[in-house]
């Protein structure tokens, strides 16, 4: 079956930074929908036409991926508000950050706390790909109609590629 909208499409990739530095590697194929919101516009593009085993190249302005680096979306925030346990890496999602947090920060946002010092924290908001050109090496491992449930919620279920569609400067998303 050839790649087509409202078909959902298994990937595995290796995804890379301009320098050649490996960000991200999938083996095993994860199922996204085309036409939906599962994929940047850029990347259904490119694999339209295409059939199973077909290899796919592109590369990704910030743009054309997970937006620029916005420094709107760093939050300097009170330790003592999160856990004892809490560290670099972890990830708090904005509509469930503790009382008492800054209140402008926006709640359909997954915060990653990027630093941590002795009274306080940084969250940033930002994807962890922002700002970043991506060269993408794709293969369509496999590709079906799309459900009548994946067609109405624009989904097959992945979030990998999702980009909050209210965040500053973005709009990436169908």
């Amino acid at each position: 079956m050839e790649i087509t909208e409202q078909c959902v499409v298994g990937l595995t990739w290796t995804i890379k930074d301009t320098l050649g530095e490996v960000l991200d590697v999938l083996d095993d194929p994860v199922e996204f929908l085309v036409g939906g919101e599962d994929l940047f516009d850029a990347i259904e593009a490119v694999l339209l036409g295409h059939e199973p085993g077909a290899r796919v190249q592109l590369q990704l302005e910030p743009e054309q991926a997970f937006g620029d680096f916005n420094d709107q979306l760093l939050f300097l925030e009170p330790r003592s508000l999160f856990p004892a346990e809490t560290e670099e890496g972890m990830t708090f999602d904005g509509s469930a950050l503790p009382n008492g947090v800054n209140p402008d920060m926006p709640k359909d946002v997954l915060y990653t706390v990027s630093e941590i010092y002795p009274e306080h924290l940084v969250l940033d908001g930002n994807h962890p790909l922002a700002g970043i050109a991506i060269r993408l090496d794709m293969t369509v491992k496999s590709v079906r109609e799309a459900t009548e449930e994946e067609v109405g919620r624009g989904s097959a279920g992945t979030g990998f590629f999702k980009v909050p569609a209210t965040a500053p400067g973005n709009d990436l998303l169908h």
